[in-house]
């Protein structure tokens, strides 16, 4: 069998040599471009408890072109179309929805045997926004082989599709959520802007939100070979870093020795009325009301409870310091500290990169 990039490279040959005249039709098409791709994705097109051809959930159905079967399960259908024919027509979405939807099958694709279309079936939401992937074979520059290994038998036994589907859609709820704050200048975000940005009224700020042109964007979250579980261990970690922005190992003797921060450096932080203040020392040591301590979190816990008091079971009110102390900056603002360790992070993968 061959592989699927040789089958992808084989296909792409015969798009460049069938495409302009729009001949092909359909079931040379299904036969040349499609089947092919199938076979190295490790379907047996021959094995009827694989792949059926003009599968029906009932006799009088109309019959979708593929179903590809686990366990003799439909988990698939491709309705297929011609090469070059328009896949924008909302009829033919809407017609391997309606198959799905009566099947109870979640994944359907459609294509025209060089660009592939994937949609969630049962997302609950409109069928423009159901489409996961979209990727041609013919555009070298696209992942193709990368999506279309999705589709392949072994990671469809994996569920490979439901883990990135899931990952997708959330993005996407939080994209359109955070574009809603942002463009609306949300009340509480204008309170969270202010209480940063003391020397500013609100009236700068929803001013300032209504000029921004801010891009939210989300990194495609691929599989690797590794399978599942060390995947979901992967994902896990990745969703630690990105919980907390940098890496947590970076410390403030860190910044110092990097030349980001001139020790001595002032903190403070203006906490339920009352101004909290600390010092970073040359060491890295952070100085408040009276003790060194080895963590900026450390300081701020002990710097609220002398305000809170200190909670059941605990030595302080436990507190991200990086982002609880201020510092004045260059330019005479104040800014979190945390900034200065992003600056660092940055600098660290730019030098990786290069």
């Amino acid at each position: 069998m061959a592989s699927l990039r040789e089958s992808l490279a084989e296909v792409r040959q015969r798009i460049a040599r069938h495409g302009g005249s729009r001949k092909l039709g359909e079931e040379n098409t299904k036969a040349t471009l499609i089947e092919p791709v199938l076979r190295a994705l490790g379907w047996n097109v021959e094995d009827l408890d694989e792949v059926q051809r003009e599968y029906k959930v009932k006799p009088r159905d109309k019959p979708v072109d593929y179903a590809l079967l686990l366990l003799r399960s439909p988990r698939l259908f491709i309705e297929a179309k011609g090469l070059g024919q328009d896949l924008n027509d909302r009829r033919w979405i809407n017609q391997v929805m309606g198959y799905a939807t009566v099947a109870g099958v979640e994944w359907i694709a459609l294509t025209d045997g060089d660009e592939y279309r994937l949609y969630n079936a049962r997302a609950p939401v409109h069928a423009d926004e159901k489409l996961f992937r979209s990727v041609r074979i013919s555009d070298e520059k696209t992942p193709a082989e990368d999506t279309l290994d999705l589709l392949s038998r072994e990671r469809m036994k994996e569920n490979r599709l439901e883990v990135l589907w899931k990952a997708h859609f959330v993005d996407r709820q939080v994209h359109k959520a955070l574009a809603d704050v942002l463009e609306g200048a949300d009340a509480s975000l204008v309170r969270l802007l202010r209480k940063n940005t003391q020397s500013l009224n609100p009236s700068d700020i929803r001013s300032s939100l209504a000029r921004a042109r801010v891009d939210i964007t989300f990194p495609v979250i691929e599989i690797d070979a590794k399978g599942p579980g060390r995947q979901r261990k992967a994902e896990k970690e990745a969703g630690k870093k990105r919980a907390v922005g940098v890496r947590p190992d970076v410390s403030l003797r860190d910044l110092i020795d990097a030349g980001l921060l001139h020790a001595p450096v002032d903190l403070v932080r203006r906490y339920k009325g009352k101004e909290l203040t600390a010092k970073v020392e040359a060491d890295g040591g952070v100085r408040c009301l009276g003790q060194t301590f080895h963590s900026l979190s450390l300081a701020a816990g002990h710097a609220r409870a002398s305000i809170v008091g200190v909670p059941p079971g605990r030595k302080y009110p436990p507190t991200n310091g990086w982002g609880f102390w201020k510092f004045r900056g260059a330019d005479g603002s104040l800014k979190v500290i945390d900034v200065v360790r992003r600056d660092y992070v940055r600098g660290a993968q730019l030098k990786r990169v290069e």
